[in-house]
């Protein structure tokens, strides 16, 4: 019988080597990732848009954080509950991708717009392991993440920031500015809201 040792998806001391296909998660929380997947598609993905407080309470069983006011689409794709808060009135629209390996923090009317990315995993191409790198993701207070729009690893996106669609960040949005293009760089300055 093999052992993970001669599998050459684990190094030499039995770890997981994602560069040859080994796993990159724990078999523990793929099973719970797999709980939550079939009851998205199952309980969620399908409903209409006012259905947000029952996608809400799906997404609480599950170890979520939101407000009860915040609201998340069907077609929201969300990696792991447990990994993301909510605020007051903040907002995921349709097809959001939130790759939440660490955590992503949407506080008081964040906006993230349809098919913007989330994306809280790289990996560490130094390491002939290729090992899963994690940083969290936080958009403060009125900050605006534009339709398809990219958010990397360890990015905050400053109060009332806004990425203009298809943008990328991959460092920090300083406070009231908006940011375009890819990588995003500053092209006008936005005045702070009274909400």
């Amino acid at each position: 019988m093999k052992s993970r040792y001669d599998d050459p998806a684990f190094n030499a001391a039995g770890v997981a080597t994602p560069l040859l296909g080994g796993p990159t998660f724990a078999l523990r929380l793929r099973l719970m990732r797999l709980a939550w997947l079939v009851t998205w598609r199952c309980l969620a993905a399908w409903t209409p848009s006012p259905f947000h407080p029952w996608r809400n309470r799906l997404l609480r069983l599950f170890g979520a954080k939101l407000d009860p006011t915040a609201i998340v689409h069907g077609s929201t794709v969300i990696w792991w509950p447990g990994n993301l808060v909510m605020g007051r009135n903040a907002s995921m629209g349709p097809g959001v991708i939130c790759y939440n390996v660490a955590p992503v923090t949407l506080e008081a009317l964040a906006i993230v717009s349809q098919r913007a990315h989330l994306c809280t995993g790289t990996h560490d191409i130094q390491q002939a392991s290729f090992p899963l790198v994690a940083r969290p993701i936080v958009l403060r207070r009125k900050a605006w993440v534009a339709a398809e729009a990219f958010v990397g690893p360890g990015t905050e996106v400053g109060e009332g920031a806004v990425l203009g669609a298809r943008g990328v960040a991959v460092k920090a949005l300083e406070p009231w500015t908006v940011y375009a293009g890819n990588p995003a760089r500053a092209v006008a300055s936005r005045r702070p809201g009274d909400t």
